[in-house]
């Protein structure tokens, strides 16, 4: 094999490999995550070894700024976690390698606290409304109020049922009702 045959199949390599690290980007957009910090969670997941923030920058020409806040994101989501290699004094970084471990925590923590700002707000709408339906004498008003506020105490009962999903994800008790499928 020439050297050139040997340059065409890494760059394949490489392309295979930043196509699917987009994919795991996009994926964790999903839960809120910025497509920058995505990528560099799938750089960091594919890395055989734990980086430096120099290591990252220049893997993903970004700013080392940008790669101090996406480890910042990333390991207050339990996705990346400091590491240690002797001899390197500068703080390197490894990704959390259980999928399903990153995933209970990202969903817990972005669905928790969506969830409980809904439900908060759920209340809110409804202490108001009860405060228009004590001063007006217009019926029609006072019909849709009471209706609204039905509706309200509904999506309380929802919200209430997420939370309750959200701890049985969290807790890992998801997995008797549907197991992990690892490699074997």
């Amino acid at each position: 094999m020439s050297k050139h045959e040997g340059r065409d199949e890494w760059a394949t390599y490489e392309e295979i490999m930043d196509k699917f690290i987009q994919v795991i980007a996009k994926n964790m957009s999903l839960y809120g995550i910025a497509p920058s910090v995505g990528r560099l969670y799938g750089t960091l997941y594919f890395s055989e070894t734990p980086m430096t923030l120099d290591d990252m920058r220049d893997a993903l020409a970004m700013s080392k700024t940008s790669m101090s806040t996406g480890v910042r994101a990333l390991s207050e989501i339990k996705m990346v976690e400091p590491a240690f290699r002797k001899g390197v004094r500068k703080d390197l970084y490894k990704s959390e390698e259980d999928w399903y471990k990153s995933f209970t925590s990202l969903f817990g923590n972005r669905w928790r606290h969506h969830t409980e700002t809904n439900i908060e707000e759920a209340e809110e709408a409804i202490h108001e409304l009860k405060l228009i339906a004590d001063k007006t004498e217009d019926q029609e008003l006072l019909d849709k109020i009471e209706l609204d506020i039905d509706h309200l105490r509904y999506a309380q009962d929802y919200y209430r049922w997420l939370m309750r999903f959200i701890q049985v994800v969290e807790s890992g008790e998801i997995f008797k009702y549907v197991p992990r499928h690892d490699r074997t």
